[in-house]
């Protein structure tokens, strides 16, 4: 069959190479696409935030059967729904389903409606009591803008100027838009050994009946080194996870992912699609951090890469609700992903950088984020350029692999993170 993805960044790279892989797969198209995209797609130029531009163009190209629906923004703007309406088979949550990430106080409200384990928190849509909140509370406190914001509208504020400050710009000076008209202000989760970042993403695949976990990964937000500096979408990841044991899913799967599945059926918003957990390992067991209703970027790029089974028939098991039919296998090993960014991301950042690429080892992938070619030339159009992959027996040695090769990518302004990986190194 012929298919769409929606979708221009490293993880609609990462999915549409999977499922070219797929025997079942005919065509790919994908609207917007990139410049790595475009060397296995057909890049089709509709804006997908239309979804009767998206439904008039499919009119027109009868030979598409199935669309994926990639990115936050479509999901939740009702994209599914819109294609299901006009007799489209499509791959994602519809838009009810998709709020446990397009809100944050939907899902924080849903966790202690069903008791499932969560930072304490407080909602605010009036500016004035959010203030009066942090002044008499703790720190690290969270301050968390209610909806989406390209997975920069989180801020951990260290002090009370911190919180007044990032009061102010999510509130008043609406730096995430209308994401910030409510704002949820959440405890600081500690670690279970008192460092930092024992977080853990698990994607799960679910028809809302049965629910799939995937390899475990670890994203990396902060921008620069040592998880310093503001959130970004995710300056690079690993897989596995050196704490998230079979003990430990055995733990999250029966007090997290089932009771959230369950919760969502008895909302009647049933979901169908790539559910992501953000885990903290603390104290208390395990918690969840956020909720995302799709595939995570970069978790899917060093995701994806260990998946045996076939993609596309994992995504009609789903959309047919036989999910418990498939049997799901992954390759033994680890895999390594570091964002090349522009510089000044994740604030401002200048576009149309060439970007030269050398003689890579043969173990190397590149999935295009922010890429365009102009007249042949490969040129940098986001913040986030290119996220360098390679699999290798365990973490140290794909980002050995990666690392090496990173020195053979450039452009004008290139930064990224040198410790990505090094968590599980000091964790053996």
């Amino acid at each position: 069959m012929d298919v769409l993805v929606i979708g221009n960044g490293g993880r609609e790279h990462a999915i549409i190479t999977s499922i070219a892989k797929s025997p079942m797969v005919g065509k790919i198209y994908c609207m917007k696409g990139n410049a790595g995209i475009a060397e296995i797609a057909e890049c089709v130029d509709v804006n997908f935030m239309d979804s009767s531009a998206v439904c008039d163009w499919l009119k027109h190209h009868k030979n598409v059967e199935y669309t994926i629906v990639a990115p936050d923004d479509p999901l939740a703007a009702g994209l599914v729904d819109a294609l299901q309406a006009n007799g489209h088979r499509a791959f994602g949550p519809n838009q009810k389903a998709a709020e446990i990430e397009s809100s944050k106080a939907f899902a924080k409200s849903l966790m202690k409606k069903y008791n499932i384990p969560t930072a304490a928190y407080e909602i605010f849509e009036d500016y004035e009591k959010a203030l009066e909140y942090v002044r008499n509370g703790k720190f690290p406190v969270v301050l968390k803008a209610d909806g989406l914001a390209l997975g920069k509208g989180v801020l951990i504020c260290e002090s009370l100027q911190d919180a007044e400050n990032g009061l102010r710009q999510i509130m008043l000076d609406k730096a995430f838009g209308a994401a910030g008209n409510k704002v949820v202000v959440e405890e600081f989760l500690q670690g279970k050994e008192f460092t930092p970042g024992e977080e853990v993403s698990i994607l799960t695949f679910t028809d809302g009946k049965t629910i799939v976990p995937m390899v475990s990964s670890c994203d990396h937000k902060r921008a620069m080194d040592g998880d310093k500096g503001l959130n970004t979408g995710g300056m690079g990841t690993f897989s596995p996870c050196p704490f998230y044991t079979k003990e430990v899913a055995d733990e999250v799967m029966e007090k997290i992912l089932l009771p959230t599945i369950h919760a969502m059926n008895a909302e009647g918003r049933p979901f169908k699609g790539v559910l992501y957990f953000g885990l903290m390992r603390t104290p208390e067991g395990m918690k969840v951090v956020e909720y995302n209703a799709r595939f995570g970027d970069p978790e899917t790029q060093v995701v994806l890469p260990m998946l045996k089974t076939d993609l596309m028939e994992i995504f009609q098991a789903i959309t047919d609700e036989r999910l418990s039919e498939i049997k799901i296998e992954w390759e033994e090993g680890a895999c390594v992903c570091v964002v090349l960014a522009s510089g000044g991301y994740p604030q401002h950042y200048e576009k149309g950088k060439e970007i030269k690429i050398g003689n890579l080892d043969k173990e190397v992938f590149l999935y295009h984020a922010g890429t365009t070619r102009e007249n042949g030339v490969l040129k940098t159009s986001g913040g986030r350029v290119i996220g360098i992959c390679a699999k290798g027996k365990d973490v140290e040695k794909a980002r050995e692999i990666v690392y090496r090769n990173i020195q053979k990518i450039s452009f004008e302004g290139m930064q990224y993170r040198h410790d990505i990986g090094i968590k599980y190194i000091k964790s053996i």
